[in-house]
């Protein structure tokens, strides 16, 4: 077993880390504004007349606006042309208005008022450009695009909003891919802290705990998400529903992220707490392998499902899947991260979204072994003209990060 791996105490490991974001720039008003105006080019080019954006990710993404989505409508309609127009309930105007980046009036509505119909009186308003298709941004709730729809004259002009919202979101700029790097570099530095608490009896559980503290040690609000798993327990995904008990020679997967300044991370180490097994040992260097190819594979003018393939051809190499036939891989290859964990474009067969510079990527090609054990070896990428750049370098070996 590694040094790496076990001999601190919780205390130590903790007293190692300081804060990593004294230096990062957040997303500027200048880039909200370039957001805006690179989705009208699109929409105007694309008879759109207007996005309605979500309270969410979408809302934060073009406005800087962070407000959270609920049973009552907030949100912004982006027209084609023009200014934005933000929609909330009247007694909330006041709170969006100390939130609001982009200038842009709130029109408000009553509790015993339809926010629907007020869309509709809007949309007649500002729809300058003429577009016949009116796009929802793809993370409004149904009952929402429900009232859109009977509040509109001719519902069928509404069409999925992550035709626009995607076309800018895929593509990162320099000061979102320099916040992902940090986020990521941050939720390495707390894995390699996790590793070096580790001893027989921990419990899953106690290392979620320190993983959230660790991640607020070096700048982070805390974990985005974290999983823990020991022993049979790594051969399910997700995890399982019960904490465990670390016991010698267990395997030891932890998939956990962080935000920073609205950007996240995602990483997944897997290793042995002991001595791995000659079969562990042969599953865990496939699985290096399939990462490996799937990041070789991953060239400016290649598809997404290229990449899943190159993996999934390196697996079937060496006598796993095919498919997602079990020993193998269960599912993609990869997904796109920035603002939200999972985001386009997806590392998944058949998709054929080309790579192009400055899109991010997980590489991920988990095997799972049913019953017995699962490696997953997560690390992320992002695209240059040159090819494929590592956020994080992957892990050296079963009993290393």
């Amino acid at each position: 077993m590694s040094t790496d791996i076990g001999g601190k105490t919780k205390q130590q490991a903790l007293d190692s880390l300081s804060d990593m974001t004294n230096d990062l720039r957040p997303i500027g008003k200048s880039e909200y504004l370039a957001r805006i105006k690179k989705a009208q080019q699109y929409m105007q080019q694309n008879n759109i007349g207007a996005l309605y954006l979500n309270a969410g990710t979408n809302l934060a993404y073009f406005t800087g606006m962070q407000w959270y989505a609920s049973e009552r409508l907030v949100g912004a309609i982006l027209p084609a042309k023009g200014g934005v127009v933000y929609l909330a309930p009247t007694f909330e105007i006041a709170s969006l208005e100390e939130r609001k980046v982009i200038s842009g009036e709130i029109k408000g509505w009553q509790e015993h008022e339809s926010p629907y119909s007020l869309f509709a009186q809007v949309l007649n308003t500002v729809n300058a450009a003429g577009g016949e298709k009116i796009a929802v941004d793809e993370s409004t709730q149904f009952f929402v695009v429900d009232g859109f729809n009977k509040a509109l004259p001719d519902a069928g002009r509404i069409i999925n909003g992550a035709e626009v919202t995607a076309h800018c979101r895929m593509h990162k700029s320099k000061n979102e891919i320099a916040l992902i790097q940090r986020a990521m570099d941050m939720t390495l530095t707390v894995h390699k802290a996790a590793a070096s608490i580790l001893y027989e009896g921990i419990t899953t559980t106690e290392v979620e705990a320190f993983i959230n503290q660790a991640h607020k040690k070096v700048g982070a609000s805390g974990n985005y998400f974290c999983i823990v798993l020991f022993g049979k327990a790594t051969s399910y995904p997700h995890g399982v529903k019960d904490p465990q008990v670390l016991k010698h020679n267990d395997l030891v997967l932890i998939d956990t992220g962080c935000k920073v300044h609205g950007y996240l991370s995602d990483i997944t180490r897997t290793y042995c707490f002991g001595t791995p097994t000659e079969k562990q040992k042969a599953i865990w260097e496939s699985e290096k392998r399939a990462q490996y190819a799937a990041f070789q594979s991953a060239q400016v003018g290649a598809s997404c499902g290229d990449v899943d393939k190159a993996a999934r051809e390196s697996l079937e190499a060496d006598g796993l899947g095919p498919d997602y036939t079990l020993p193998g891989l269960p599912h993609r290859t990869g997904h796109g991260i920035g603002m939200d964990i999972h985001e386009w474009p997806y590392l998944v067969k058949n998709n054929p979204q080309l790579l192009a510079s400055d899109m991010c990527f997980s590489n991920e090609p988990m095997i799972v072994v049913p019953n017995e054990f699962g490696i997953r070896l997560e690390d992320h990428f992002y695209m240059t003209n040159d090819g494929p750049v590592w956020f994080t370098e992957p892990s050296a070996s079963i009993d290393a990060l």
